[in-house]
């Protein structure tokens, strides 16, 4: 089976324009990435998809794949729909491109749930840490049943609870390694619009339960951390450093 990463990397982002092209540690973002998931499957099975001319000819000037995508897409999700019509491979591998600390370890982990089982979006999840929030709507929260099946996925913190004493100990939060097959991403394209959940919460997985897929959720290395909005360059910075050493 052919194993690709597909990174998608949009260029107007509502929330932080010009995101993928931002620099850390004097490297844009999107290349950190890049790099790292070439770790996992080898760079020529990396692939940027992007709406935007300049963020492919950086890509490409570092030696790797970008895939020209539309403007009018929905999600990241659909984007990848569009790119993986371009692409031969059996496993496509969302690798957010505003996740530049991801680990190789975890794409391949996910590489390998997939082989077992083909059928099964799959999707990472870790604990979330003491110095996060919870409550934060920049962080998706996890539901997930004992075995690890995605129940539900929420921006505000669940489980729920009546009483103090019934509180969770700890949250699961989302990390964006997602494993699908090209069905798989055609299926959510040709849905033709966001879901209803999926439009509330703009948790773009969610429209896969409106499809009736079960979505295996695997644990990854904690740590994670995604630049969603300016302020969180300066310790995603700090955590480069402390993982490359420089």
């Amino acid at each position: 089976m052919r194993a690709v990463v597909l990174i998608p990397a949009r260029y107007a982002s509502s929330r932080y324009p010009g995101k993928p092209l931002v620099p850390l540690i004097g490297k844009p973002m999107v290349l950190w990435v890049a790099e790292l998931s070439a770790k996992a499957v080898g760079k020529d099975n990396v692939y940027v998809a992007t709406e935007n001319a300049k963020i492919a000819e950086v890509v490409i000037a570092a030696g790797f794949n970008a895939v020209m995508t539309s403007d009018t897409c929905l999600t990241g999700t659909d984007r990848l729909a569009e790119a993986a019509l371009q692409i031969a491979a059996d496993i496509f591998v969302n690798v957010q491109g505003d996740e530049p600390i991801v680990n190789p370890d975890d794409i391949c982990k996910a590489i390998s749930i997939k082989q077992l089982d083909m059928a099964a979006v799959v999707n990472g999840y870790c604990w979330i840490s003491e110095d996060e929030n919870p409550n934060s709507v920049n962080i998706p929260k996890v539901i997930t049943t004992e075995n690890n099946t995605l129940v539900y996925m929420s921006r505000n913190a669940l489980p729920g609870y009546k009483d103090e004493k019934y509180a969770p100990k700890r949250y699961k939060k989302q990390v964006c390694i997602y494993a699908f097959t090209a069905d798989e991403l055609a299926a959510f394209k040709n849905f033709g619009r966001k879901s209803e959940l999926e439009f509330s919460e703009d948790i773009e997985i969610l429209r896969f339960l409106e499809l009736g897929k079960t979505i295996r959720m695997y644990e990854t290395q904690p740590g994670s951390l995604a630049v969603d909005v300016p302020e969180d360059v300066a310790p995603v910075e700090t955590a480069l450093r402390r993982l490359h050493g420089v």
